[in-house]
């Protein structure tokens, strides 16, 4: 279906821009009853929801002209949630009113507002900005709404969340009461139905598809994972889904620093994008993923609202969300505008309900298995430089090259040179990491293949036995420290671990029959610190008969943490 009729400047903007027909948001709000109405139009992120509302007040601002009037006050004011968003919302209105001589203006926090206000001077047709900075222009009288004949709010849901409600009432209330109002949100909460109540007039009401329905080009996977594993699997994700660019989220800054250090210490080309960053620096992590120089981008969930990246392939959930709305704002940075893409989940193998949870409420569904293996990685290179080497192999080879060649086979055997040729073409890929077999399948209460609990509260089966040659005199071991270690160690979760006797010269530990075969795999890999180097970990006789069992150490998988005896009390303190 092609675009019905608008301006003329607009319809060559969009062929330039290889805009043959509308998408489905683009055609529901240039329909005939649209025209001159307000708007409520939620819509999944992705579907052209800038371009939409660019054409939907094109009349609006232009009238039966084709071109926009001298700047003067602007025309149109679009709010957005987030710096990133406003800038491309700018990019995007500027190339589709430039042949009308359209003049877009931003304003935004972390620039410098002074120059902003000399653009607002300046005259502007559209300006877009984020909600704080916005108000201050218009308290400063540097913005002037008195001439605006369309407001958008744009991502509205975002901006309440990100508790801006304040903020948009202020702007919303000093514009004129004649203008057209535009909500563009993802879902309509009882607090943008409020403010669609208060601040527009008989507003249509617009569902571009179904808003229920799982986005079809997203593919959801969840991927089990040693709870202690996330940056190794966040590493093989990144290797096995070979995606042009990516999307690693964290919960908070100071988890995004690390992993943006370690990413780019294994040979990632990436960039971090967090609160703590200046507007400049922002903008730099950004351009150099649209360019291609960085690939990859970790980022917290606040940073990373409303931006939009050319072929993002990749979203990786490093850690999980907080509420399904998070999932599928995160989800919804990829497979937009008809691209395909992924949203992995790394889910430790005791939060795998958790997750199911979360899914759940947000009405997706996701294939399970395990983390990508570096096994599986390897094959996939293998696989992948065997196609281009062939095509190397394919292509018309110059004289110079055929001297060369000759030479070297004069040299070399043909099998020594293929195999030269295929450390070449691994070399700049980063190596994937080993990982802990975890086997798919939901956790779950006590089944046939666990000892199960037995009757009037005796205490339950006994664990596996461990070792390690570390004890007070030795190590300063102490359960306080010896848990969380063999937890990162083993790949066990605190439930895991039963018993922990601390002796002299060693120590030893109890962990539940479930758990006992993943914990000696894991615990007989070298250590990933250099500081745990030195610690050994074996199997054990059964425990020093002085140490009484707990009763039910083991209740149950994700039950209450086990209870263990208590140290042994030291020599008084001196006083001080």
């Amino acid at each position: 279906m092609p675009f019905p009729p608008l301006p003329a400047p607009l319809q060559v903007a969009l062929a330039e821009r290889g805009y043959a027909e509308p998408t489905p948001v683009q055609a529901a709000v240039l329909q005939p009853e649209t025209e001159g109405r307000d708007l409520l139009v939620s819509a999944q992120t992705g579907s052209g929801k800038t371009v939409a509302y660019g054409l939907a007040m094109a009349h609006t601002l232009m009238g039966d002209t084709d071109r926009l009037p001298n700047p003067g006050n602007p025309l149109a004011l679009v709010v957005a949630p987030t710096r990133e968003l406003a800038l491309q919302v700018q990019t995007e209105l500027a190339w589709l009113y430039a042949k009308a001589g359209g003049r877009v203006v931003t304003c935004v926090g972390g620039t410098d507002p002074i120059a902003e206000r000399r653009a607002l001077e300046r005259g502007a047709h559209i300006v877009v900005g984020t909600p704080g900075r916005l108000r201050d222009h218009l308290e400063r009288g540097n913005l002037r709404p008195a001439a605006l004949r369309a407001v958008v709010l744009d991502e509205a849901d975002e901006m309440l969340d990100l508790g801006f409600r304040e903020e948009l009432e202020a702007i919303l209330e000093t514009t004129p009461p004649e203008r057209r109002t535009f909500l563009f949100s993802a879902t309509v909460p009882n607090g943008i139905a409020a403010i669609a109540r208060t601040y527009q007039k008989d507003a249509l009401r617009i569902a571009a598809g179904d808003e229920g329905a799982q986005h079809g080009d997203i593919e959801y996977r969840g991927l089990l994972i040693a709870p202690h594993e996330i940056e190794r699997a966040v590493v093989n994700c990144l290797r096995f889904f070979e995606a042009r660019s990516a999307l690693v989220f964290c919960r908070t800054r100071a988890t995004v620093t690390r992993l943006h250090g370690n990413l780019a210490e294994r040979g990632f080309a990436a960039v971090a994008l967090s609160g703590e960053l200046s507007q400049a620096e922002r903008n730099r992590a950004m351009q150099s993923l649209r360019d291609g120089r960085a690939r990859v981008c970790v980022a917290t969930d606040v940073a990373a609202r409303g931006i939009d990246l050319p072929d993002l392939g990749l979203v990786i959930h490093a850690e999980l969300p907080n509420d399904p709305e998070t999932l599928l704002h995160r989800s919804g940075r990829t497979g937009r505008a008809g691209r395909k893409g992924i949203s992995a989940l790394l889910v430790p193998h005791n939060r795998r309900r958790a997750a199911e949870r979360l899914l759940n409420e947000a009405r997706v569904q996701a294939a399970w298995g395990p983390a990508p293996s570096a096994a599986a990685i390897k094959a996939q290179d293998d696989a992948r430089i065997l196609v281009q080497a062939g095509e190397l192999a394919g292509e018309e080879a110059g004289e110079g090259d055929l001297v060369l060649a000759r030479s070297l086979l004069e040299s070399q055997t043909p099998e020594a040179i293929a195999v030269a040729l295929m450390r070449v073409m691994r070399g700049p890929l980063p190596a994937p990491e080993d990982l802990a077999e975890i086997t798919d399948r939901p956790t779950r209460p006590y089944t046939e293949d666990r000892a199960p609990r037995p009757p009037n509260g005796g205490p339950s089966a006994p664990g596996a036995w461990f070792k390690m040659n570390l004890g007070r005199t030795n190590g300063n071991a102490d359960p306080r420290w010896v848990l969380p270690f063999l937890c990162r160690r083993g790949n066990v979760t605190r439930q895991d671990i039963g018993r922990i006797q601390v002796q002299e010269r060693e120590t030893r530990f109890e962990v539940a029959p479930w758990a006992a075969e993943r914990f000696a795999a894991a615990a007989s890999r070298p250590a990933t610190e250099a500081k745990d180097a030195h610690i050994r970990i074996i199997p054990a006789e059964a425990p020093l008969a002085d140490t009484p069992r707990p009763r039910s150490a083991f209740p149950r998988e994700g039950g209450p943490r086990p209870t263990y005896p208590a140290r042994p009390a030291g020599p008084p303190r001196r006083p001080r």
